[in-house]
């Protein structure tokens, strides 16, 4: 292997630009045996994306990811398109021989998870997929605790997250309100990340139960749209995916956990809670103060929640930022997924969390749609190592 990896990456509107600031920074804050190089990246409209690619740093474009995977040059493949497109891109990176990083959530069925993992599985190559927030210092911090037996056996697990960007009836369609295209509305988005969470401090859901519904059935047709925001075209369209999504779990380890995702909650913009109950105290995190672990044990003396900054340089990636008490933000958490990956690969390992997170992932969505249509709880599908 050479002495750094050449990316292509796929997709320059949001998660692209995310993805572009993490390579720029990595290796200037984190030492690196593989550091990137930007080498392409693609995107359907010719001029936009060489725009993007002059104001990102990328040495060339491609309006093909066909063509992108088959390059010679290139040594990983990012994928940061709709999630509809994720299974053929991986799937072909693979057969190229070319690791592959993939946002979330790894594919729009299970069926399609399971393809994309036999793709990795078959050819060999690293494979990741980009849950960032496991990358906040304060949940890596969490798993440790949880890890130590600091807050003892896990019992309750509570999940919540809530956006309001979809409150007004007027907001047009873009791609994440069609089925076609997204997969799942609040669920599959927002949700996938708090299952994320959830398994990765408390291991595996076993068993779910829960409802979904759609409150805003039809809305103005799109005209352009880019991230969260968009402007109206001509006549309406029907929205094909949810609006919110709960439902109950049950974890292997016997815990109980709930589960509630929302585009329609006013005030709340990125409101990604996780509260976990144990037997001797409980953590919990927003990321709306991403820095902030909320930590109370049953043991202290003086009964009450400690907040715990966590900045300091002992605590996870923080060796590698500012000095303590200097905050990080939500594109810090980019450059951590970023800085794991390639360190992994350079250590000629599987980065964490890999394509079988993923798919146990849209394993527990996927029980939970089913639920909605059987109206009872429901056995989410082992999906084997």
């Amino acid at each position: 292997m050479s002495a750094s990896l050449n990316v292509g990456l796929v997709g320059y509107k949001f998660m692209g630009k995310a993805h572009s600031h993490a390579y720029q920074s990595v290796g200037r804050f984190f030492n690196l045996d593989l550091p990137p190089v930007m080498k392409a990246v693609c995107g359907r409209n010719a001029e936009a994306v060489q725009e993007f690619a002059q104001q990102w740093g990328w040495e060339s474009t491609e309006t093909d990811w066909r063509k992108l995977v088959t390059r010679d040059d290139i040594d990983l493949i990012d994928i940061g398109s709709p999630g509809s497109t994720h299974a053929e891109i991986a799937i072909a990176a693979a057969e190229a021989g070319k690791h592959v990083y993939c946002e979330k959530p790894l594919a729009n069925s299970l069926d399609d998870c399971k393809r994309m993992l036999a793709a990795v599985k078959k050819s060999g190559v690293k494979n990741m997929i980009n849950f960032n927030y496991r990358k906040t210092p304060a949940m890596a911090l969490a798993k440790k605790m949880i890890d130590a037996g600091e807050i003892g056996e896990v019992r309750h697990v509570r999940c919540t997250y809530l956006q309001d960007w979809l409150v007004d009836p007027e907001f047009p369609m873009n791609w994440r309100m069609r089925k076609e295209t997204a997969g799942a509305g609040a669920h599959g988005d927002l949700g996938a990340h708090s299952v994320d969470l959830a398994r990765f401090l408390a291991g595996d859901i076993s068993q779910v139960v829960g409802d979904m519904k759609t409150f805003i059935t039809e809305r103005p047709a799109e005209g352009s749209s880019s991230g969260l925001t968009g402007t109206a075209g001509e006549g309406t369209e029907p929205v094909t995916v949810d609006d919110c999504s709960l439902f109950l779990a049950r974890f292997a380890s016997g815990a109980l956990g709930s589960f509630e995702a929302t585009r329609l909650a006013p005030g709340r913009k990125n409101f990604n809670r996780i509260e976990v109950n144990g037997s001797k105290g409980t953590l919990a995190w927003c990321f709306e103060d991403l820095n902030v672990l909320q930590y109370y044990s049953t043991a202290d003396s003086h009964q009450g929640f400690k907040q715990i900054i966590a900045t300091e340089g002992d605590h996870p990636y923080m060796d590698a930022w500012w000095p303590p008490g200097h905050m990080l933000g939500y594109d810090h958490t980019f450059v951590n997924a970023v800085a794991d990956m390639l360190r992994a690969i350079a250590a000629d390992k599987n980065p964490s969390p890999c394509f079988l997170a993923g798919a146990r992932c849209v394993a527990v969505l996927d029980a939970v749609e089913r639920s909605v249509q059987s109206s009872k709880w429901e056995d989410v599908e082992v999906i084997e190592a």
